[in-house]
């Protein structure tokens, strides 16, 4: 696995960096491979190599405006907690990242250096429980339930009034004319919100962990293209919903802790009843079922994603066992449907049979 870290490097290289922009130009120009094209400009040639290799292969490329170091991870020299780069003479502290097999290669701007390493994957933990997450726009940004012993997490309310706050300052910032103080916090909503989701993955994996759960999320495809209009508020939260940054922190994480991960059709689990199967009623954050079932909707949801992941991986290992293998089978089984399905009822309340 390949993970990529951003350190500070607190050097100037303002030179090698115009430097870098130069030899880009020559490469989209002349479309050339050879070093000695661009010796004349004084960037080293472990650097310019890089640069003439992505610029003159790459012809989609039509405009350059900042270019970074690129240093291949057999020009670097690794020391205890430091990596040293000869040809630029940059030492660069790397002591909090964890264990990794090589240095695949480091790129550098004008204030990081981001390091790309390869790092040893665990082996998949023996799974005991499944733990259901359900990713939402409003309320708790995840709801996620254990479907064996029944436990709970709700994790980053806050995102939703971070939203709402930096919205109003813009407002009031763009009424009053105050463009300057806009321009300059205009990443710190996406910094904060980035922040919020690396916290709630880290505890979902850390959870799945500790009750070596397999993870549980819903195949999320074409949010932003329904038909169904939106009114103005629902619309704004729908389209700064980080549903997708949030399952990719997830998935490296889980990939570094040995936790499986598993993928499952989303029709439905709002609106079914977990015990008893059958299409309940919705009114805001609260699920109510004939059976006499009431509950959280979120947590009623994320316990159907949670038996859905055990239908889909039950399924695999019983495929595996009449092939008369081992493992898990190559194919994924992200869209397979389940076998919760609602059941519709007639006017008096009767099961009818399966929608």
């Amino acid at each position: 696995m390949i993970l990529t870290y951003k350190i500070k490097h607190n050097s100037d290289f303002r030179i090698e960096l115009a430097q870098a922009v130069e030899v880009a130009k020559i490469a989209l120009e002349t479309r050339t491979m050879s070093t000695t094209a661009v010796k004349h400009i004084g960037l080293k040639s472990a650097i310019s190599n890089q640069i003439l290799r992505k610029y003159s292969r790459n012809k989609k490329i039509k405009k350059i405006s900042s270019v970074p170091l690129t240093i291949p991870g057999n020009r670097t020299k690794q020391k205890i907690n430091t990596l040293y780069i000869p040809c630029i003479k940059l030492s660069i502290d790397i002591s909090y990242i964890p264990t990794f097999l090589k240095v695949n290669q480091v790129e550098i701007n004008h204030t990081y250096a981001f390091v790309s390493v390869t790092v040893e994957e665990k082996p998949e933990e023996k799974i005991v429980d499944y733990l259901g997450v359900d990713r939402n726009a409003t309320g708790h940004v995840v709801v996620a339930s254990l479907l064996n012993s029944g436990e709970v997490l709700k994790l980053g309310k806050q995102a939703l009034h971070l939203r709402k706050k930096y919205q109003g300052i813009r407002k009031h910032l763009q009424k009053t004319h105050q463009f300057k103080i806009l321009r300059s916090m205009k990443n710190k909503e996406q910094r904060v919100l980035r922040d919020i989701d690396h916290k709630i993955s880290r505890s979902i994996v850390d959870f799945a962990v500790k009750t070596k759960s397999a993870i549980v999320f819903e195949k999320l495809l074409g949010i932003n293209k329904g038909k169904k209009k939106l009114n103005k508020t629902m619309n704004r939260i729908v389209k700064s919903w980080s549903f997708y940054r949030l399952e990719q922190y997830v998935l490296y994480k889980a990939k570094l802790a040995g936790v499986k991960v598993v993928f499952v059709d989303p029709s439905f689990t709002s609106q079914i009843c977990f015990r008893c199967k059958e299409i309940g009623s919705r009114v805001a954050k609260k699920f109510m079922c004939s059976c006499g079932h009431i509950e959280h909707a979120d947590v009623n949801a994320s316990f159907n994603i949670a038996l859905r992941g055990k239908g889909v991986l039950d399924h695999a290992e019983n495929e595996v066992c009449m092939r008369g293998g081992t493992g898990s089978p190559k194919k994924a089984t992200h869209n397979r449907k389940c076998d919760l399905k609602p059941v519709r009822k007639n006017k008096n309340g009767v099961s009818v049979g399966k929608l």
